[in-house]
């Protein structure tokens, strides 16, 4: 057989190989959830928050740089980073499993023949010299095998990727209310701080009262009650604020320097943009989570192209072309080519039904994945509409607590002149004291859960990542 024959068998294999796939026809399973979001109109036209970059959601000039930040320096997301290597490599591996793998050799063999051996009764020393050119073992893909694995790693590197930007898309939001967080904590330490500055100042003078006689015993211990129990509140909310610059400094994966600290909530929360209304939930199929798990049933199903392949005849091929002499110098010499052609085929006869049950392997995760996905799509819907609840009352609770910290100040003045005027008793003064410190406390947490619920939103419905 000449090379050039050998060239074009090789050539019409490549073709053949390249055109054939056992691997089922891949159709996205149906989204297992309505069409539009509890309470929420869907709006095709609304713009999907998947196109909304977190630079353009974060108008905080601090909060964007730190989340740039924690993106350059987080460990977590360099892990994610560094699995896409490793699965773009093994993707590499098994692409190039598809294509020949070409070989050149130089070499030589001495053979010694003892004298008993030859004719003329002499030990000789023989020598070849070789010089080659071939390659081994190649796989004629004719029923897609190859080709079908190399569509599982490609799916799996892909899946890689998509987890990556899931990862980023949530150490984004993780950043955001780990920022809100603190800025909360530090208001609410400023409150303690400030209630328990004003509470030294009343039982100074409750004290004085006291000694004057003019005020009980019992109004000088529940003045420094509630003295003490706002102190108490400040070394709390000190240590919570110690705690939340900690937990920021670990998600950004170094220091964060004290001038992208935010120093109250009223200003993190106007940094924050607001999300499109009638965003239809079509728009899940975009979440990095959800098209991680598609590229995971994407790779199950190539697999059962791969199995299904080892039922069929496999053909290797190994060849070779070159030249050899018994001289090196006659090495490239008029008459020294050679050439060597062995194709081989295998074909599985008897193997204990361990074909068919690998192939029943290969179906059985496809449906597993396909599960994974569909639980996947619920998870995200229930992600979504459980933050479009917190949403529908965030507004209102916002607007009632502002009224009930209005009107427990209004309630706190009357009840000090009140106190003043000898008209009522200190326990009325404390418990208007009382009343308007947990009302305020109140409304920094429901300002914080608003403007958390904007991240959170802002994640579930797949924003973020670009």
């Amino acid at each position: 057989m000449t090379p050039l024959r050998t060239s074009t068998i090789i050539f019409s294999a490549l073709l053949a190989g390249a055109c054939t796939t056992l691997t089922p026809d891949y159709e996205r399973p149906a989204a297992p959830v309505p069409t539009s979001f509890p309470g929420v109109t869907a709006d095709s036209e609304a713009r999907a928050v998947a196109d909304i970059a977190w630079r353009d959601y974060f108008a905080d000039p601090r909060l964007r740089e730190l989340i740039e930040l924690a993106l350059a320096n987080n460990r977590d997301l360099r892990i994610s980073t560094l699995n896409i290597e490793q699965a773009r490599a093994q993707y590499r591996i098994q692409r190039a499993d598809r294509f020949p793998a070409i070989n050149a050799g130089i070499g030589e063999t001495t053979t010694r023949t003892p004298g008993d051996l030859t004719s003329s009764g002499n030990a000789t020393i023989s020598r070849q010299y070789s010089a080659n050119l071939g390659l081994s073992a190649w796989e004629l893909d004719f029923f897609g095998r190859v080709r079908s694995l190399s569509e599982q790693a490609l799916e799996t590197y892909l899946g890689t990727e998509e987890a990556r930007r899931s990862a980023q898309l949530s150490l984004v939001a993780e950043v955001a209310t780990a920022w809100l967080t603190l800025a909360a904590d530090r208001e609410l330490r400023d409150l303690a701080q400030n209630t328990f500055e004003t509470q030294q100042k009343s039982l100074s003078l409750t004290r004085k009262s006291f000694e004057a006689g003019a005020s009980s015993a019992l109004d000088l211990r529940q003045a420094e009650t509630t003295m003490q129990r706002a102190r108490a509140d400040a070394a709390l909310y000190t240590a919570q604020v110690a705690r939340d610059e900690n937990a920021l400094a670990l998600l950004a994966g170094t220091p964060v320097p004290a001038t992208l600290l935010p120093e109250k909530l009223v200003d993190a929360v106007s940094a924050l943009a607001e999300l499109p209304a009638g965003v239809p939930s079509s728009v899940l199929a975009r979440r990095p989570d959800v098209l991680q798990a598609e590229r995971q049933l994407r790779a199950a199903n190539a697999s059962i192209g791969a199995a299904r392949a080892a039922f069929f005849p496999r053909i290797t091929l190994t060849a070779s072309a070159g030249t050899a002499s018994s001289t090196l110098d006659g090495l490239f010499g008029s008459g020294s080519r050679n050439w060597s052609f062995s194709p081989q085929l295998s074909l599985p006869i008897f193997n204990a039904g361990a074909l068919r049950a690998s192939l029943d392997v290969a179906e059985v995760q496809r449906d597993i994945n396909v599960a994974t996905y569909e639980k996947t799509i619920q998870s995200a819907f229930r992600e979504v509409a459980d933050g479009l609840a917190d949403r529908a009352t965030l507004a209102e609770q916002l607007d009632a607590e502002r009224r009930l910290v209005a009107a427990s100040e209004e309630t706190f003045r009357l009840s000090e002149a009140r106190y003043r005027n000898g008209i009522d008793s200190y326990l009325g003064l404390l418990d208007a004291q009382r009343s308007l410190y947990s009302a305020q406390q109140e409304l920094i947490g429901v300002r914080l859960s608003e403007a958390s619920n904007r991240v959170t939103l802002y994640k579930v419905l797949g924003g973020g990542w670009k």
